[in-house]
Formats: structure tokens, sequence, C-alpha cells
């Protein structure tokens, strides 16, 4: 299994210069926590619903700030064919919960979250589980 299976391939996208009042309005429509921010289908950043939040007390005007000016730009992304365990490994080395998957040319490709590697797993140990059963008709659980 790879990276890419495992999170959606449609990702909500914004350039550098959409306005935080756009994204919020995004967030809200498509029900998601983080909106990546592309120029020419390159991850440049990420603006999360927590980076809004926190703009509030920054400025009076929050809905027509730009995304670059809250947005983190220095982004971790992950390979599309990486291997799952690499999610494990950037969630640990960069303190953060969603990575934009990007293909061999750093195109935008789609995004993989904490949640979605939690999900795999407790479907992976639902897989364990079964053939315990299975093999041990005797336990009960």
């Amino acid at each position: 299994m790879a990276v890419s299976d495992l999170g959606p391939n449609d990702v909500v996208t914004a350039s550098p210069d959409t306005d935080l009042g756009t994204i919020a309005q995004r967030l809200s429509e498509n029900n998601v926590g983080s909106v990546v921010i592309v120029e020419n289908d390159e991850p440049v950043g990420i603006v999360t619903d927590r980076d809004i939040a926190l703009e509030v007390g920054q400025t009076d005007d929050v809905a027509s700030t730009p995304a670059e000016d809250v947005m983190t730009g220095s982004l971790t992304t992950i390979p599309a064919d990486a291997d799952p365990i690499e999610i494990s490994e950037a969630i640990k080395e960069e303190n953060a919960r969603r990575f934009p998957v990007v293909d061999e040319n750093g195109k935008l490709t789609g995004i993989v979250t904490l949640d979605d590697l939690v999900a795999t797993i407790g479907e992976q140990l639902d897989n364990v589980a079964d053939t315990i059963e299975a093999q041990s008709p005797e336990y009960s659980p």
C-alpha cells in the first residue's frame, strides 16, 4: 500500500493571495480543516482552521488577510509512492498532522493526515483480530 491510497486525492486548494474569508468558506463547504496553498500545482503552504482562529486576535480584518500571511510555508511533503510508515515518521519529526502528497515532479496529488493513518491502522488491526479468531476458535475477546 502506498501513501496515495490512504488520503483523498481531491484536495481543497487556494493561491497565496487568496483571502482568509474565501479560505474559511472553502473549509466550511468542503468540511475539511485545511487548505493547501499551491503555485503551479505545487504545494507551497497550508492554512488550517486553527491558523485562521489564531489570526482573529492579530488583526481587525481577518477575512481580507491573504493566505501567505498566515500559512505554514516550509511544508514537508510525502511522495505518492511512499510507504505509509513515512507518515508516522513525518508526524513525529515535524509535529504536524497533515502532509500534502506529491508526484515525482512535486505536483500535488493528494493529502494524507494523522486521521488517515489511524483509520488505516484500525482497519489492519481488525484484519489481524479476524485472523486470530479464525485460528483460535476458543478465543473470545
